[in-house]
């Protein structure tokens, strides 16, 4: 089995996430947040920035952490791989627009509802699931 760690961003401007659309190694297409492997000599906060400037065109800051999430997969050799990701909430630190990279297939800024019903992986079932509870506020209800 191998060891991979890696960091990642869900980037929130204005009560939207920034989404990626990717093609998984079994060739389905899914929507995720951007991330990528954490770089010798880099922590874990620098690779998350440096993965969501990659793969979106958003230059970033981190707000806050939303978590780390452990799970196992094949790689395209059926070595067993045990990842762990490390999460960051981040704002936009200019008002770009995103593009898209050449390993992503499209880049949105999509609302938490919406998100909640594209997402496939129960990773980010439960980023989202953390930041409807901890990081976005809902509106008080109005007592009558």
């Amino acid at each position: 089995m191998r060891r991979e760690f890696s960091a990642g961003g869900v980037v929130v401007k204005d009560g939207k996430l920034l989404m990626i659309k990717v093609k998984t190694l079994s060739g389905k297409f899914v929507w995720t947040f951007p991330k990528g492997h954490i770089e010798e000599g880099e922590t874990k906060e620098i690779a998350a920035i440096r993965e969501v400037e990659e793969e979106t065109g958003i230059k970033a800051k981190i707000k806050d952490f939303i978590g780390d999430f452990t799970y196992y997969f094949k790689d395209r050799d059926g070595t067993v791989v045990k990842k762990t990701v490390y999460w960051y909430l981040m704002e936009p630190e200019d008002s770009s627009e995103p593009k898209i990279s050449d390993e992503i297939v499209d880049v949105r800024w999509i609302d938490l509802k919406e998100a909640e019903d594209i997402v496939s992986y129960d990773s980010d079932k439960k980023i989202l699931s953390i930041i409807r509870q901890k990081f976005i506020k809902q509106p008080e209800e109005r007592k009558t």
